[in-house]
């Protein structure tokens, strides 16, 4: 073990990963993993395509080595849904990835060295500060409606000796997710994502923006990309310095792991260069498979899952207004995945977990492991994609009566 790198001391599990174990006891209710229902996958489109894929002409490019970049065809396909949304780009605009978390861990590798700074928000996806801790980042605070930290402050502090870095270093992106975040379910609306913006312009700094939920909305007015408005103020996409990554597996399929990058091209070409040593290239057969399923059923897919989400957010929410003691309070999020709880001041919501799970037969996620500081003890997530009638009429009664004491 003395011979590890430097950065393996920053390469913890994760708290989510391990509470979907807690999945594979049929007693448990869990509001854990943020999974979609697996119901409520296209099955029968994917078997479909996967064995008209492999019975027909193009079964040999699905079994061979694939170029970096991505499956052509995927690729043009994904161009046109960015142009959709206010982007106009081409497929080289485009690289698959082996899902967004691929695309997260390249972006970190691609723009942090050792005491760089990260700006993200607090909290944020736990998954991306995995992501971006094996680089030796530090981590700032991201603000999208503003606070007291300048330009000038987050670069002076980003420049002061670190850890990691005796002589410090840069701030060298933004990441946040701005429709339905992981884990407030948030959405920023346009002036913050304008704020956003300017404060990468004055810092001159990436932005990232993850946008893995933003299909799943269900109620309110959408909200342009970023991206989109970057390109409104730069002139396109090959002046942005926003970077898109969007996901297949809250839509079509977790277990195929395809995402993707839209960026500028250059961009793209050192991805290239990280995926030839990384991986070679995604899954062939599953791109081809993704392109196909996409264009059949891709639309008709977001519809069922927004029907069937809304109604299982608007249940869950009904039942933390019924049961919830006074002193805490959630977030009523327009779509997603996620609702996020406020407990009491002084509450410690990872050891509600341990005795809701031995007491209550209940999981949700501490909060504290979304923020970078492991702060935010007093807060949790609950997942309402896998919560039934059943389970959400059994399971926020237990919690409440557990929290009540």
């Amino acid at each position: 073990m003395d011979l590890l790198a430097s950065r393996a001391s920053r390469m913890k599990a994760s708290e989510i990963r391990e509470l979907l174990k807690l999945l594979d006891q049929p007693d448990i209710i869990s509001f854990a993993g943020g999974i979609p229902d697996p119901a409520l996958f296209p099955a029968q489109a994917i078997a479909d395509a996967y064995a008209s894929v492999l019975g027909g002409a193009e079964a040999s490019a699905a079994l061979q080595y694939q170029v970096s970049e991505g499956y052509l065809p995927l690729r043009k396909w994904l161009a046109g849904q960015m142009g959709k949304l206010g982007i106009a780009c081409d497929e080289h605009n485009i690289f698959i990835t082996s899902g967004s978390q691929q695309a997260l861990d390249y972006l970190g590798k691609l723009f942090l060295s050792p005491g760089d700074t990260a700006l993200v928000t607090w909290p944020t996806y736990l998954g991306a500060l995995q992501a971006f801790n094996a680089y030796e980042p530090r981590y700032d605070r991201l603000t999208p409606d503003g606070g007291n930290m300048t330009p000038a402050a987050y670069q002076a502090a980003a420049a002061a000796p670190s850890t990691f870095a005796k002589e410090g270093g840069k701030v060298k992106f933004a990441y946040l997710v701005p429709d339905f975040a992981n884990p407030t379910g948030e959405t920023l609306n346009r002036q913050q994502r304008e704020a956003v913006l300017d404060l990468a312009d004055e810092l001159d700094i990436a932005v990232i923006e993850d946008a893995a939920y933003r299909a799943l909305r269900y109620d309110g007015e959408g909200q342009p990309p970023i991206l989109a408005l970057d390109c409104e103020r730069s002139g396109g996409i090959e002046n942005a310095r926003t970077l898109y990554c969007g996901s297949f597996s809250k839509i079509l399929s977790p277990g195929m792991r395809v995402g993707w990058v839209c960026a500028p091209r250059r961009v793209v070409e050192r991805l290239v260069l990280m995926k030839q040593a990384s991986d070679l290239h995604s899954p062939s057969i599953n791109q081809l498979v993704m392109h196909r399923v996409s264009e059949a059923v891709y639309d008709g897919q977001v519809e069922k899952l927004i029907g069937a989400y809304r109604q299982r957010r608007d249940g869950l929410l009904a039942a933390l207004e019924a049961e919830m003691p006074d002193g805490v309070s959630w977030s009523r999020p327009e779509g997603g995945m996620f609702v996020w709880l406020t407990l009491p001041e002084g509450a410690d919501a990872t050891a509600l977990l341990a005795r809701s799970v031995k007491e209550a037969r209940v999981a949700f996620v501490p909060g504290n492991a979304f923020y970078a500081d492991g702060s935010g003890r007093n807060t949790m997530r609950m997942s309402f994609t896998l919560a039934d009638e059943r389970a959400v009429g059994e399971g926020v009664p237990r919690l409440a009566k557990l929290m009540k004491g």
